[in-house]
């Protein structure tokens, strides 16, 4: 169906936005909903505070916003929760240390010489080698579930005495405030080669160079495949007059979350979702599943189905390496479950449960949740080649060339006074999972972007937070963590160091007290990030010396880059917001280009304000951001009284220039991308085209 942009309008009025969270943003969200739904089916939570409706708040508000609601979306969606029900056991709270062992491998927890027992008393746990430890049987899982209930137990009848208190701290801190996201970041927007050899099409944003990504909308340079609600339509774009050519629909309880395009292979990824009436009718149970079902797309008009892998919980992510994909998701055990109820709190894949040998167990005797990993192949995508289920506190995943990190964050440690991360680091190669070992560091990631390998060293900057002792239930003051002792420590941020066995070779601590990290990049031998209070201290540590690694520069402007990305030779690209003097009230999004040629000198070149925005949707999901040095293209989405899709071009003299500006008609998360010589701009169930070099328009359509 054609019709000009003026049609376009009309055809979208009364599309609801869709909520865009970052990938650990979901899984804290998906924790604290499960812990909830566990321990207090009786309180109701005021829907102000669910973390569903935060971005909802932001867009309809407008104009000039108070900066502080940056103070970090899972922070708010974890302590609204926890004040009123939870606790920050949610997160894996009452840690108990791992033993130093000079075996570092896969190993039974009775074998690992009381590595789940000892206490940590350093920034980063362990000595020589660390040990991640396989369980010996289910028995050994189920002592882990039963304290992990005796831990909820405690914290239920704790919140009981002190519910009236809590509560009104809670009114009295979030009221009415808008809150904006955690980041999660992109690497490179990378352009492919299409098979006529020649002319590139542009992929989606991606964490890791040469680790891809599925998404919500992909392109093979041919036809662009397009998530629009329950089916994913598939578009030609080989002429001017783009053609719809099929599609293919899901049922009603799959939730597709994103697609995958390679070699006429389309992986769709949905969440399906089983409920249990139980045997006395009142004591049912939902089951969430993952799936991946590959279609073969060689014909776009008759897709065909040629295999599925399905795992339990809800999806939480999507690596590609070659032909082997690898499906992550986060599935939450039934804490009160019977000993023989395997199937609530041991994963499935492909509807066996995991064996126990291929559960990894955390450094604390306890948990509640797994980050499940499987990996398949593109050339058999319906058999299964090795999955492993990591156990405790799910989290953070960055996939790396050659190893996956599951970052697990702990707000309320027995053994120390700060925000801590236990890190859990996976091997893959052509399928294959293999555990490496385990730590835990002090502060906490503010996004995949906070941590990155590089020649086998781990480097990670945090932001470390007081914790105040055992109090289970934290107050959330804007910009800074607060809890019920009153306690004076504030906010600090560290950069460590991790050798290949995840042993400490080197640390910063200490830096930009009583601020928080807000984007962080690392590039070769330097990384870059920005905390943020009143001015945005961009920093630059030189990391040439893993085991010396310094500060080498600091500059201050105001406001604060929430997404970092690299623009070409010694050209940093920040995009964030502008902020007044006084560092309370943001005065737009904005647009920054650093100079990094002298990384212990960095400048601020250029800038860029839009005054009319209060944010993008890079600041929430980085698959959103169109960034090609190549073809010279910043394109994002922007919220203001109304959404927006921009696209920058940049020149060392003049600046940013807008090159284009288009109303996306209601909230629906859109994409911007290119083949060829057309750039195409998604939205909901509309399609523009429109010519690179002027950006007139084409053609469009509506599906």
């Amino acid at each position: 169906m054609k019709m000009d942009g003026k049609d376009l309008k009309g055809k979208n009025e009364g599309q609801k936005p869709e909520e865009q969270l970052t990938d650990a943003q979901k899984a804290e969200e998906q924790a604290v909903e499960e812990r909830i739904r566990e321990m207090a089916d009786d309180v109701e939570i005021p829907e102000s505070l669910k973390p569903g409706n935060i971005e909802k708040i932001l867009k309809e508000k407008g104009g000039k916003k108070p900066f502080r609601w940056k103070a970090a979306y899972s922070a708010v969606a974890a302590a609204a929760c926890c004040v009123i029900v939870v606790g920050i056991a949610a997160f894996g709270g009452g840690l108990g240390g791992h033993k130093e062992n000079s075996e570092t491998s896969s190993t039974s927890a009775a074998d690992a010489g009381g590595a789940n027992e000892a206490k940590a008393d350093k920034a980063v746990s362990g000595s020589e080698d660390t040990v991640i430890a396989s369980a010996k049987d289910y028995d050994e899982i189920y002592k882990y579930i039963e304290a992990e209930k005796k831990s909820q137990d405690e914290l239920q009848q704790q919140y009981s005495v002190d519910s009236a208190t809590e509560d009104n701290a809670s009114a009295s801190e979030f009221g009415s405030t808008g809150f904006a996201g955690n980041n999660a970041k992109a690497d490179s927007s990378a352009a492919k080669e299409s098979a006529d050899g020649g002319a590139s099409y542009s992929d989606t944003n991606i964490r890791e160079e040469g680790v891809e990504e599925g998404d919500i909308v992909k392109t093979d340079g041919k036809n662009l495949y397009i998530l629009n609600g329950q089916k994913v339509q598939i578009v030609n774009i080989e002429k001017k007059e783009m053609e719809e050519m099929g599609s293919i629909r899901l049922e009603d309880d799959q939730y597709i979350s994103e697609i995958y395009i390679k070699d006429e292979k389309l992986i769709i990824v949905y969440t399906r979702t089983e409920y249990n009436d139980g045997n006395e009718g009142y004591d049912g149970t939902y089951k969430q599943y993952t799936v991946a079902e590959t279609y073969d797309v060689s014909n776009p008009r008759k897709p065909k189905s040629v295999g599925k892998i399905t795992q339990s919980g809800s999806f939480y992510t999507l690596r590609v390496t070659g032909d082997y994909v690898y499906l992550f998701s986060n599935f939450y055990t039934q804490v009160s479950a019977a000993r023989n109820d395997i199937d609530s709190y041991i994963p499935q894949v492909q509807g066996k449960s995991i064996d126990s040998s291929s559960i990894l167990l955390p450094q604390y005797v306890r948990g509640n949740q797994y980050t499940v990993i499987s990996a398949f192949s593109l050339k058999d995508p319906n058999k299964k080649l090795d999955s492993k289920a990591v156990f405790g506190s799910s989290g953070l995943v960055y996939v790396s060339g050659n190893n996956i990190y599951v970052c697990e964050s702990y707000y309320n440690s027995d053994e120390s006074d700060v925000t801590q991360t236990c890190i859990r680091k996976v091997a893959y190669k052509d399928g294959t999972l293999e555990a490496v070992g385990q730590t835990r560091i002090d502060g906490t990631l503010n996004d995949s972007f906070s941590i990155d390998e590089y020649k086998g060293s781990l480097r990670l900057v945090t932001t470390v937070s007081p914790t105040g002792g055992s109090s289970p239930f934290p107050i959330v003051r804007f910009g800074e963590s607060v809890f019920s002792d009153t306690s004076t420590k504030k906010d600090s941020n560290s950069l460590y160091v991790l050798d290949e066995k995840l042993n400490e070779l080197g640390k910063i601590e200490g830096l930009a007290e009583d601020e928080q990290v807000y984007s962080a990049r690392f590039m070769g031998d330097t990384a870059y990030f920005v905390t943020f209070r009143q001015v945005d201290p961009l920093f630059s540590v030189d990391l040439s010396n893993p085991k010396k690694p310094e500060v080498i520069g600091a500059l201050k402007i105001p406001g604060f880059s929430d997404y970092l990305h690299p623009y070409g030779d010694g050209l940093l690209l920040g995009i964030g917001m502008e902020v007044d003097e006084t560092g309370t009230t943001t005065e737009g999004v904005k647009l920054s280009m650093f100079d990094i040629s002298d990384p212990s000198d960095v400048k601020e070149i250029q800038k860029y304000v839009l005054e009319d925005c209060y944010s993008t949707n890079v600041s929430y999901n980085y698959k959103a951001a169109l960034i090609s040095t190549e073809q010279n293209l910043i394109g994002f989405a922007a919220y203001g009284q109304s959404q927006k899709y921009y696209v920058f071009s940049y020149d060392k003299k003049k600046g940013f220039e807008c090159v284009f500006e288009r109303e996306m008609n209601g909230y629906s998360e859109g994409r911007g991308l290119y083949s060829k010589d057309t750039f195409y701009l998604v939205a909901g169930n509309t399609v523009e085209s429109f010519r690179m070099d002027t950006f007139e328009k084409i053609d469009d359509i509506v599906l």
